[in-house]
């Protein structure tokens, strides 16, 4: 990927993350935004949001890391691993191991809280769903064999990102635990789906280059010639 298409991915992955985890901030924790609206306090709505706008920054610069780590984690698989096959049943085996750590471990969901137990079951289900969405689009627009890697980068490296907000057990880590997850997510789905246009507008750049510079190294040879 060229430089001039590499900042395009990674502002439009920023301000994926920014939107998102506003949008997000303001639903989940509408009780606090609203105080500051309803005592007319203007400014102090505005500071909190804008805070929330750079937490989506924040997690976009997270999942940006983790999508280039998982590109090389990915190709050391399949060199280690021999065949993309056998490397795929690996990444069910680790997307099972994921699952079940996040639902019997990472939740520590407990029958007397019905209301955090249906919480934490939705936010599973909207990792699993969006998941499997962005996995099934990004096969049915690149080949037929991502669908697995897609799968297994979406949900195993989005919990590994999403981990940090899982492990603190104090303060009203619930609503923080909601708002991480999705900006996770929207950036996640939109870095493996869009990086081919982003591979074939740098192929492209590259390929006017060299002719850029074909034509002037033909112009130089003419222009050598003649005054010989």
């Amino acid at each position: 990927m060229t430089i001039r298409n590499w900042v395009k991915f990674f502002f439009n992955a920023l301000v994926i993350g920014g939107l998102v985890t506003a949008v997000f901030g303001l639903v989940v924790r509408w009780e606090f935004f609203s105080g500051y609206l309803q005592s007319g306090e203007i400014w102090q709505f505005l500071g909190a949001l804008l805070w929330m706008v750079f937490l989506g920054f924040t997690m976009s610069v997270v999942a940006q890391m983790g999508f280039f780590a998982y590109l090389t984690v990915h190709q050391f698989g399949v060199n280690l691993f021999r065949t993309l096959t056998l490397w795929n049943w690996v990444q069910l085996l680790i997307i099972t191991v994921v699952l079940f750590d996040l639902i019997f471990f990472r939740f520590r969901l407990t029958s007397g809280e019905t209301g955090r137990t249906l919480l934490y079951l939705t936010l599973l289900a909207s990792l699993i769903v969006v998941s499997a969405l962005t996995a099934y689009f990004k096969a049915k627009w690149t080949k037929k064999h991502t669908l697995i890697s897609a799968l297994f980068f979406m949900i195993v490296i989005t919990t590994l990102e999403w981990l940090p907000a899982l492990m603190v057990r104090s303060g009203n880590i619930d609503e923080w635990v909601t708002i991480l997850l999705f900006p996770l997510l929207a950036v996640n789905a939109y870095q493996i789906l869009a990086l081919p246009k982003y591979n074939a507008m740098s192929d492209a750049d590259k390929a006017k280059l060299d002719e850029r510079r074909k034509v002037r190294r033909q112009s130089k040879e003419r222009k050598s010639a003649k005054s010989n």
